[in-house]
């Protein structure tokens, strides 16, 4: 592989590596203050153990965030000097702002929480964690302000030395990309943590053994709420997301559907075997003019094809190679984004129905089916990244800056191959750490809740 490959391999890794830990943040520490809150309202010990509970696992995901999210910082320099010289202006000011304000809201106050038990008073300690999720979702705001602007550039000029620079700041907060893109993630993260616990809760009740078993009852039943109608709006604002995207970037459109020629109507594609060599599918199994009608309403309507756009683009932006590499990833990806959504909709439904009959702990068919259950977010949102990311290629910014000319011009395939190395060895062994930790407290068995409780300032020395 040569100097661009390693690079985007590079940074491919860390970020979906990164991303693992982010959605269950974000869903998991709104979680965690509705437990906190109903404890303050109801005056109900059971809801302050549940926060206790759960907070533990979130102060382990959310060390491990913050270790894998500052490797990304440098990379832009390290591997993207071309592209940071050129977003630079653009990306400075909500960059500064997300590590500045929202970052800062959220580590200060996540210490303030840890250390705050019974020494605050009750109202002031429960406003400690709302801030710590309102600071975490507002920092995933920033960066999507940022990566929108990579997917959709408004509020921008082009200056004489070729950097693009700010011209409108309000144009950029509220890019039409990112106000359906925050939501969409902030859903996923929901819907993250909505399934973490009740993977984790439906575990514990085919056991049957932990001391607290009331505690994740109650917990499966917040869980399977939350999680179900999360998932249906994170679903809303994906098909939103996608008619928007006929507009802005339908070569990602066509490459997500493996549309090869445009099509009126539009045939919806739910498998295919495609030559990318001769850009034509080989064999596939569509459903007639659903794509058209998932992409205007109506069952009549053009969607552009690969074949078509390249041959635009080439018209557009001059010779060269506007397809998207490996379309077998950004059309698989998004099957798999859609089909876990999709599982997760139905395990939620059916989990609400039984709850509501108070039968499930009687279904343990669907608790057994529950736990593994808990890696559906994490398929969801990585392929999700990767339909994002992937699709908008060759383009690093959308119509105005190509991959090949934002890599770093001082950088060697050695010194990308060393690093590349370096970070997945070390990146496998933070895994492993996790994963144990996440198991060790989660499946904990022995000592009440209150022995639990006071694991939380261990915990935060290691934050």
């Amino acid at each position: 592989m040569d100097v661009l490959d390693l690079a985007r391999l590079q940074f491919g890794v860390t970020t979906v590596y990164h991303f693992f830990f982010v959605p269950l943040t974000l869903g998991l520490s709104i979680m965690i203050a509705g437990m906190q809150t109903m404890y303050v309202w109801k005056g109900n010990e059971h809801y302050k153990h549940m926060a206790k509970f759960w907070g533990k696992l979130f102060l382990i995901n959310f060390a491990m965030g913050v270790v894998t999210g500052i490797v990304q910082e440098f990379q832009f320099g390290m591997n993207w000097s071309e592209y940071s010289r050129f977003v630079g202006d653009i990306f400075g000011a909500p960059l500064a702002i997300e590590a500045l304000a929202a970052f800062f809201i959220e580590s200060v106050f996540l210490g303030v929480w840890i250390f705050g038990w019974d020494k605050l008073g009750k109202r002031v300690h429960l406003a400690s964690i709302w801030l710590v999720a309102f600071a975490a979702n507002l920092s995933a705001y920033w960066i999507l302000v940022a990566n929108s602007f990579m997917q959709n550039p408004v509020g921008y000029q082009m200056a004489e030395s070729g950097r693009a620079e700010m011209t409108d700041f309000f144009a950029l907060i509220t890019n039409p990309n990112v106000l359906l893109q925050w939501p969409h993630v902030v859903l996923g993260g929901l819907t993250t943590g909505a399934f973490f616990v009740l993977g984790i809760s439906a575990y514990h009740l085919l056991r049957g053994r932990h001391p607290q078993m009331e505690m994740f009852r109650t917990s499966a039943r917040i869980a399977l709420i939350v999680g179900t109608v999360a998932v249906f709006a994170t679903m809303g604002f994906g098909h939103a997301q996608g008619q928007r995207m006929a507009d802005t970037q339908p070569m990602k459109l066509a490459a997500a559907e493996g549309l090869w020629e445009s099509a009126d109507p539009a045939s919806l594609s739910l498998f295919q075997i495609g030559n990318e060599a001769e850009r034509r599918p080989e064999a596939e199994v569509t459903i007639p003019s659903l794509l058209s009608f998932l992409t205007y309403n109506t069952p009549d309507g053009l969607v552009q094809g690969i074949n078509q756009l390249q041959a635009q683009y080439e018209q557009q932006y001059g010779p060269g190679n506007y397809v998207p590499p490996a379309i077998w990833l950004t059309y698989w990806s998004f099957r798999a984004m859609v089909g876990a959504g999709a599982a997760m909709f139905v395990i939620g439904l059916l989990g609400i129905v039984f709850a509501t009959r108070r039968t499930l702990e009687k279904r343990r068919w669907l608790l057994i089916l529950a736990v593994p259950a808990l890696f559906l977010p994490y398929i969801a949102n990585t392929t999700g990244w990767l339909l994002t990311e992937m699709g908008r290629q060759p383009w690093i910014v959308q119509g105005m800056m190509r991959i090949e000319d934002a890599v770093s011009p001082n950088v060697t395939a050695d010194m990308l191959l060393i690093s590349l190395i370096g970070f997945t060895v070390i990146y496998g062994l933070l895994m492993i750490v996790d994963v144990y930790l996440l198991w060790k407290y989660a499946r904990a068995e022995s000592g009440s809740s209150e022995a639990t409780a006071s694991d939380l300032p261990e915990l935060g020395r290691v934050y």
